[in-house]
Parts: C-alpha cells; sequence; structure tokens
C-alpha cells in the first residue's frame, strides 16, 4: 500500500471522530509516554546502585582515598539521579498538564 494513501486514510479516520472520542485517545496515548518516560527512572536506579556498590570495592581496596572516592560517587549519583528527574517531570506533565488537551477546550 502507498504511504500516502494510508496517511490519507488514518487522517480521515482522525479528522471523523468526535471529541470524547479523540479525547480518550489523548489521554491514553499521554499514559503510555508517561510510562514509557518512567523507565528512565528505572535506569537510573540501576546505574545508582552499580556506582556505589563499585564505590565500596574501591574503599575496601584504598581506604585511605574513602573522602575522594565518595565524594565522587555523591557526585556522580547526582548526575544519575537528574535523569530520572527529568523523566518524572515529561510524565507528570504528560499526565496531568497536557498541553494537546488545550486543542479540545
Amino acid at each position: 500500500m502507498d504511504l500516502a494513501l494510508m496517511i490519507g486514510k488514518i487522517m480521515n479516520f482522525l479528522l471523523n471522530l468526535d471529541i470524547s472520542t479523540m479525547k480518550a485517545i489523548v489521554f491514553g496515548a499521554s499514559a503510555i509516554g508517561a510510562g514509557c518516560a518512567m523507565i528512565a527512572g528505572l535506569g537510573a536506579g540501576i546505574g545508582e546502585g552499580y556506582t556505589a556498590g563499585k564505590a565500596v570495592e574501591a574503599v575496601v581496596k584504598a581506604p585511605e582515598q574513602k573522602g575522594n572516592i565518595i565524594t565522587t560517587m555523591i557526585l556522580g549519583q547526582a548526575v544519575a539521579e537528574s535523569t530520572g528527574i527529568f523523566a518524572l517531570v515529561v510524565a507528570l506533565i504528560l499526565l496531568y498538564a497536557n498541553p494537546m488537551l488545550e486543542v479540545f477546550n
């Protein structure tokens, strides 16, 4: 099937929907997008756990460098956590302050 024909059929389908159905589609897509955004929080948690484990191993090997190791670990974990926080903000915007819903009001 030709791509232009397929896009035309999809647009024709979407243009013939009523407002409540289109709102439901936007809400559903927003929920899926928020769930996908929160996968970044999983990655941040794994990265922070791995960093803490390696820092403990480093302190065991070189106890005299404990201050430098812990400082570097905390800085790295803060950077990793910022990814999770940004993902949370995106998810909250998609769920509660979705700009696409303004189109239907």
